[in-house]
């Protein structure tokens, strides 16, 4: 804490909720720093003016609150996609990649303001103060960082309502008491964590699902949906070219109707213990579904496979905040390699929780009628090869077999 008191100008990761309010007050007061707010629209969906007021009552000049939305689909979103990264096989890693351009406008913020420090409400206990600051320290390797969470004597929830009530900050009457769970959202996803949850024998209760209907609720009749690609990116949906954000965001809302992106998962934080978490990602269920399905005409079986087997090491980087990382950037680069020729159309089928392929098609495919077909290929494979080919592969493990019996 000592350390701090240096600390002249601060910019602040700004929610406008009570918790990042009590962190800007504990800046000035416990610090005597000057506080510059950030508030980013990630498309978490909440009006973001009343925090521009909070912070003005607090007393803040410098207040920047940005649409990030474009950006944040188009140069983090889609890039990850392309990879179809899914850490420990399900998670869609929708918190993860927020924070690589948090802290990247944190410290753009800190150059223009000429703030010696960035501030994040992230506790001691997870990966998201891992990300933040790992990505600042990669883009500047001077900045100071804050984590109050890890600095202030607070123990309890009555000791931050007492310091808010104490300096004047609204407390809501439904902020008075522990929240029944903790939410973290964006335009990929929602995050649910903590109290009713943390129990993982018991299933998650149906208030916790903010942006899906139950799959038992949804439509009986499915929903027909065409996705565009262009070097691996959607560009289109139902034939309609659309900004990246804009085609995300109808996505979402596709997949909120017809129940689709609910994950329940126990996953492995990077700083060492399990927790419990339920996640809704509607639109990036859906988009994965037909990346994928766009690939599997496009790719090259080599390509594919490597890429399959390179997947789990990026989105591990990802989860544990490498984005900014010359590992990932290396990985990043093979992936776009492979996305030259992804590109075409495919058809999906939602329905009741369920995204299905139903038909994909491309100027670039690989798929060959002549060569797949039951009928008389015409002499574009003659089957007699098969046979060499089989003996070829079989004859290390006929050696093997010989030695074994013997």
């Amino acid at each position: 804490m000592t350390a701090l008191k240096d600390v002249k100008k601060v910019v602040l990761a700004y929610s406008g909720g009570l918790d990042t309010s009590i962190i800007l007050k504990w800046l000035q007061t416990e610090l005597d720093a000057e506080v510059v707010t950030f508030t980013a629209d990630l498309g978490q969906g909440d009006e973001l003016e009343p925090a521009r007021k909070k912070a003005e009552i607090l007393g803040i000049k410098e207040i920047y609150i940005e649409d990030l939305r474009e950006e944040f689909i188009a140069d983090f979103v889609f890039p990850m996609f392309r990879a179809n990264a899914l850490y420990e096989g399900v998670y869609l890693l929708g918190t993860s990649i927020a924070r690589p351009l948090i802290s990247k406008r944190l410290i753009e913020i800190a150059e223009e303001t000429g703030a010696d420090a960035i501030a994040h409400g992230a506790t001691g206990k997870g990966n998201d103060q891992v990300r933040f600051e790992l990505s600042a320290y990669a883009l500047n390797p001077n900045i100071r960082v804050i984590a109050p969470w890890r600095d202030w004597s607070f123990k309890s929830r009555t000791d931050l309502i007492n310091f808010a009530e104490q300096h004047q900050i609204p407390v809501a009457k439904d902020k008075k008491g522990e929240a029944p769970f903790s939410v973290d959202a964006n335009m990929l996803h929602s995050s649910s964590e903590g109290k009713v949850l943390e129990d993982p024998a018991e299933e998650a209760p149906e208030y916790v699902y903010q942006r899906t209907v139950s799959p038992e609720d949804a439509p009986d009749e499915a929903t027909i949906v065409e996705i565009g690609f262009k070097k691996g990116d959607p560009v289109s949906l139902n034939g309609e070219n659309l900004s990246p954000a804009t085609l995300f965001q109808k996505l979402n809302e596709l997949g909120r109707d017809n129940g689709i992106g609910r994950l329940d998962l126990v996953e492995n934080r990077f700083v060492g213990m399990k927790s419990r978490g339920v996640y809704e990602t509607p639109g990036g269920t859906i988009l994965i579904a037909a990346h994928r399905a766009m690939e599997s005409i496009t790719l090259d079986r080599g390509a594919a496979h490597l890429k399959d087997e390179l997947m789990p090491r990026y989105a591990e980087l990802i989860y544990n905040g490498f984005w900014f990382s010359p590992e990932r950037e290396m990985l990043q680069a093979a992936i776009d390699r492979s996305q030259e020729h992804v590109e075409g159309t495919v058809r999906l089928k939602l329905y009741k929780g369920n995204v299905m392929t139903i038909g994909r098609s491309s100027p670039k495919s690989l798929y060959s009628d002549a060569l797949v077909t039951f009928e008389d290929d015409r002499g574009a494979y003659d089957q007699k090869d098969a046979a060499g080919f089989i003996r070829l592969n079989a004859l290390r493990l006929r050696t093997l077999a010989a030695r074994d019996r013997g």
